[in-house]
C-alpha cells in the first residue's frame, strides 16, 4: 500500500483586481460562478477520501475575493471528515483590501490557524504600479484585525526590484515588515512573467528594472537585516521566527507528495505529477465527469533524484546525503561528486559529512545552481 500523502492544496482562482506581475491561474470575480466553482471543488476534494492531513493550504487567486457566506461554505465543508487533532498546519491567503472583520469570523470559527497576506509592498505608489487594490493603511488595520481575532501565526509577501525601487525603499519595506511583529515573511525579487502587464511593458522597453547589482545588494542587505532581527533564513525566500517555518512550503521543498485540488491546480501522488484543467467551465464539466486532470506526468527514477536536489537545494538546510541514498539506493558521490566539486570551487555550494548546501552567493543564483544537477 502506497503510503498517502498528509497535505493538500486547494486553489480559488477568484481575484478582485488581476496584478501585473502574476501568470497564476485566475480571473476577474466579477460574474464568475464561484458557487458552482466551490461546489465542485469540495467534489474533487472529496473523491480522493482524504481523512488525514498533516498541513492544507487555500491559495490563488485571492480565497477572500469570496464573500464571507462562501467563505464559510468551503471552510466548513473541506473540514468534514478530517481528523482535525492531526491537522497541525492549515494556512489560507488573503489580500489586506479583502479581508474585512464578517470574513476575520468566518476564519476564527474555522480550523485554519495561519493566515498568509499579500502584501507585496508598503509604499503606496508601489502598490499603485503592480496594479494592488489595498493600500498601506490597509496593511496595518487587517494585520491588527487578525490579532485582535486571536491569529498570531501570520505571514506576509513582499516582492524586491520592483520598477524604479530603490535600495532604500527596499530598506524601509523591510522595516516596516520587522515592526509588524509577526513570525514569517516571504521575500521575493520580481520575475516577470509571460502573459502579463509587466513582460508586455518590458518587451516595449517600458520597464525599468534595477541591475543585477541592486537586486544582489537587495538580497544581501535583507537577509543581513532578517537575521539581526531573529529570523531564520530557512529558504531561499522565507524567513521566520523559530517554531514558525511553514511546514507546507517545506513539504514541497522536502519533495513530498501531494493532493491538488482546484482549477489549475498542481498535485503529485503515487510518483506522478498532475495538473488540472483551466478554464473554470472546463473544471466544472471536468469534475462533473469524474475527472479534473489535464495532463499526468509519471516521474522516472532520474527525474524524482533532480526534483530532490533541485528543491532541497531551496532550504537552508540543504539536501542530506544519506536519506537521498536511501531514498534511491544509489550512491550520491558517484553521480555527483564531480558537480559538486565544481560547484565548491566557484564558492556557490559547501559540503559537509552529511549535507550539501548553497552559499549565500549560491542562494542569490539559486536555480542557475541546481540545474547543475540535471545530468545528460
Amino acid at each position: 500500500m502506497l503510503k498517502k500523502p498528509d497535505s493538500a492544496y486547494v486553489h480559488i482562482p477568484f481575484c478582485t483586481q488581476i496584478c501585473y506581475y502574476c501568470d497564476f491561474s485566475k480571473v476577474f470575480i466579477k460574474n464568475q460562478p464561484v458557487d458552482d466553482y466551490l461546489r465542485a471543488l469540495i467534489a474533487e476534494f472529496r473523491s480522493y477520501h482524504i481523512t488525514n492531513l498533516r498541513t492544507l493550504y487555500i491559495g490563488g487567486g485571492t480565497p477572500t475575493a469570496i464573500s464571507s457566506e462562501q467563505l464559510d461554505y468551503l471552510l466548513s465543508e473541506i473540514s468534514k471528515g478530517l481528523d482535525l487533532t492531526s491537522l497541525e498546519e492549515f494556512t489560507i491567503e488573503a489580500n489586506p483590501g479583502d479581508l474585512d472583520e464578517e470574513k476575520i469570523a468566518v476564519l476564527k470559527k474555522s480550523a485554519v490557524n495561519r493566515v498568509s497576506l499579500g502584501v507585496q509592498t508598503f509604499h503606496d505608489k508601489h502598490l499603485k504600479q503592480i496594479g494592488r487594490s489595498h493600500n498601506e493603511e490597509q496593511i496595518y488595520s487587517t494585520i491588527n484585525a487578525l490579532k485582535r481575532a486571536g491569529f498570531n501565526n501570520i505571514s506576509i509577501d513582499l516582492i524586491y526590484a520592483l520598477p524604479g525601487q530603490s535600495l532604500e525603499e527596499v530598506k524601509e519595506n523591510v522595516a516596516k515588515a520587522i515592526a509588524l511583529d509577526i513570525p514569517h515573511l516571504s521575500l521575493y525579487s520580481l520575475i516577470l512573467e509571460h502573459h502579463t502587464v509587466f513582460m508586455n511593458k518590458m518587451r516595449r522597453g517600458k520597464l525599468n528594472l534595477p541591475t543585477e547589482d541592486l537586486e544582489a545588494q537587495m538580497f544581501d542587505y535583507i537577509i543581513s537585516e532578517m537575521e539581526a532581527n531573529g529570523f531564520e533564513h530557512y529558504e531561499i525566500s522565507n524567513f521566520s521566527k523559530p517554531g514558525y517555518y511553514s511546514k507546507h512550503n517545506l513539504m514541497y521543498w522536502n519533495n513530498d507528495e501531494y493532493y491538488g485540488c482546484g482549477a489549475g491546480a498542481s498535485g503529485y501522488i503515487d510518483g506522478i505529477r498532475y495538473r488540472n484543467r483551466v478554464p473554470i467551465q472546463h473544471y466544472l464539466q471536468a469534475v462533473a465527469k469524474g475527472n479534473a486532470r489535464l495532463s499526468e506526468e509519471v516521474l522516472s527514477q532520474k527525474e524524482k533524484m533532480e526534483e530532490e536536489l533541485f528543491l532541497g537545494l531551496r532550504k537552508k538546510s540543504g539536501v542530506s546525503i544519506k536519506r537521498f541514498e536511501e531514498k534511491f539506493d544509489h550512491s550520491f558521490d558517484q553521480l555527483y561528486g564531480q558537480v559538486v566539486a565544481d560547484l565548491q570551487e566557484d564558492g556557490l555550494l559547501v559540503k559537509d559529512k552529511d549535507y550539501i548546501r548553497m552559499t549565500k552567493r549560491g542562494l542569490f543564483l539559486g536555480d542557475s545552481v541546481a540545474e547543475k544537477f540535471i545530468l545528460d
